[in-house]
């Protein structure tokens, strides 16, 4: 156990620019109680001014690195093969005009597909036929029906959403953002995949 370490990458960390990376920072270490505060403090990579957003681990570096450090100890990997390094710049304030400029395009865009859509479907002749075979009277505005459904409409995408503001109604996860979560997995896929192509390019031009 003394000559043995296990290491399991991490998916993603976030750094700041000029910032050192730690073993710790990118990986869980398992290794005996000699050794495992110097590993985790060992640093794999360093961020300088020619990286960009993205910098990608690669536990062929990482290893590259302990033996240097230990020559006879045996490492053991578990999980993903590579962790992404996301360099996080200082970020712009938000301007207030432009949040909500973006707040309301987006309010009466939603709006605005509403309507269109329960205009295609003719859901005010659904509702005025449907009055009138309950109560067998005519009425252009069956009160009785749209607001009950403008309510349930609002309610309804509350509860798809799973959300009231920042409060979630429970643990399970709505459709956007498993689709979010999807998303980020393809998007990190492809900068694994870009990154790679562009660091075997700089190899090969050497």
């Amino acid at each position: 156990m003394e000559n043995t370490i296990y290491i399991r990458m991490r998916h993603r960390v976030q750094v700041r620019p000029h910032e050192s990376i730690l073993l710790g920072d990118i990986a869980q270490v398992i290794a005996h109680d000699s050794i495992h505060d110097r590993l985790k403090n060992l640093v794999v990579y360093k961020i300088n001014e020619h990286d960009r957003n993205f910098v990608i681990i690669d536990v062929m570096k990482v290893i590259s690195e302990i033996t240097h450090l230990y020559n006879e100890i045996d490492v053991q990997t578990l999980g993903p093969a590579q962790t992404i390094v996301e360099v996080i710049f200082k970020k712009k304030k938000v301007s207030i005009p432009i949040v909500a400029l973006i707040w309301f395009l987006l309010f009466f865009g939603a709006a605005l597909t509403i309507m269109n859509f329960h205009e295609d479907v003719s859901m005010q002749e659904v509702q005025q036929r449907i009055y009138t075979i309950i109560t067998g009277k005519v009425e252009k505005k069956p009160l009785l029906f749209q607001i009950p459904y403008s309510i349930g409409l609002g309610l309804g995408m509350v509860i798809f959403f799973n959300h009231v503001f920042k409060k979630r109604l429970n643990e399970e996860p709505s459709p956007l953002e498993v689709e979010i979560f999807n998303y980020q997995q393809d998007l990190d896929q492809y900068v694994i995949m870009h990154e790679n192509k562009e660091s075997m390019k700089k190899i090969h031009d050497r």
